[in-house]
């Protein structure tokens, strides 16, 4: 009888343990659910929940950093170029736009010179960007010295205003924007961004005495800001295919920016470029068109370079532009940097000879 009558009195109590154990695996099966949908919805909309996070957290102080790299082009008696004056350039990221990218070698005791010069057309709502490479020995006249020199004499001497109507001339179109950055400050960008994919299948290596000493190995599976630095500075091979070499830098370090896992070192890849990047392109401008390429897939590139052959003169040599090739490059940027070009009707331009050189 009293083993019956505690049974009676104990069910009560292990019926209301059994409905409270129900009710917390119940309670984490939901949890769970739950968890898991937040995971999906974060992996389907990453794109999504990372611009949401760098227009919370880290805008501001981006926009900060871009507008201490702003600097307006001015010439050498500080008065604003009236070309560029006269250019209506985009305040959004919207129309096609043209941007010159020098890619300069400044070093103490030495003038600074634009070891890289690309033309570039970018259209925001194709996700397309032409770059047209400009030899550095291309001869031709230099604004405001009435004389022909190395393209890249232009900033040495005149800094970014001489280069910018040095290359206008050449190309018979406006330069919209600059943007430089010194060679100095690559290695460090580089390494923020945890390194580049290079194709390199062959040992690149300085022997000349009177080159600076390096040497890069081959098939590496990313390669740091040193390697990036050497790969750039290169110069024991053709003018032709250090400018490649320049480019495919150029497209490494922005695929590996856009990637989802860098976004959120954008704001420490500002402070290493700091003094080393300068442009007249607006904050605004500059993160609304990287959200766009972000939001979208990977913009598309179509490169090329200014044909020419090589010729000496008093002992230096220079490298001729094609006429033909000019007039043709004059066309090309026509036909992109116009809004009514339909996507489908873009100008292709061919295939670099020796597009593999770059590895080599």
């Amino acid at each position: 009888m009293e083993n019956q009558e505690v049974q009676r009195l104990t069910r009560p109590r292990n019926r209301r343990k059994q409905r409270s154990k129900k009710r917390r695996k119940t309670w984490l099966l939901i949890t769970l659910v739950c968890l898991l949908l937040l995971a999906g919805a974060g992996y389907l909309f990453r794109k999504q929940v990372v611009l949401f996070a760098f227009d919370a957290f880290m805008k501001k102080s981006v926009a900060k950093t871009l507008d201490e790299s702003y600097q307006e082009i001015e010439d050498t008696n500080n008065v604003n170029n009236a070309n560029m004056d006269e250019a209506v350039k985009p305040e959004k990221a919207e129309e096609p736009f043209s941007i010159l990218l020098l890619g300069t070698d400044e070093r103490k005791n030495e003038p600074g010179r634009s070891d890289t010069i690309i033309y570039s057309v970018v259209r925001p709502k194709d996700g397309k960007i032409l770059l047209i490479s400009i030899p550095r020995d291309t001869y031709t006249e230099i604004a405001e010295e009435n004389k022909k020199s190395k393209i890249n004499a232009a900033y040495a001497r005149g800094g970014i205003k001489r280069s910018v109507d040095t290359v206008e001339n050449l190309v018979g179109h406006n330069v919209d924007y600059y943007a430089t950055i010194n060679f100095q400050g690559l290695k460090d960008v580089v390494d923020t961004l945890g390194g580049v994919h290079l194709p390199i299948t062959k040992v690149i290596e300085n022997k000349q005495k009177i080159h600076e000493k390096l040497r890069i190995e081959p098939n590496k599976p990313i390669y740091d800001g040193e390697d990036a630095l050497s790969y750039a500075r290169y110069r024991e091979d053709s003018d032709f295919n250090r400018t490649m070499r320049h480019r495919v830098l150029i497209d490494a370090v922005m695929a590996r920016a856009l990637e989802i896992k860098n976004i959120t070192k954008i704001p420490d890849l500002m402070k290493v470029a700091g003094s080393n990047f300068k442009t007249n392109m607006n904050s605004s401008l500059i993160i609304d068109l990287a959200k766009s390429f972000y939001e979208g897939s990977m913009p598309t590139f179509s490169n090329y370079m200014l044909k020419g052959t090589g010729a000496m003169r008093d002992s230096i040599w220079y490298y001729d532009p094609d006429e033909k090739d000019v007039a043709y490059i004059h066309d090309l940027i026509g036909n992109w940097h116009d809004s009514n070009t339909p996507v489908d009707q873009l100008m292709q331009p061919a295939m670099d000879d020796n597009a593999n050189a770059a590895g080599q």
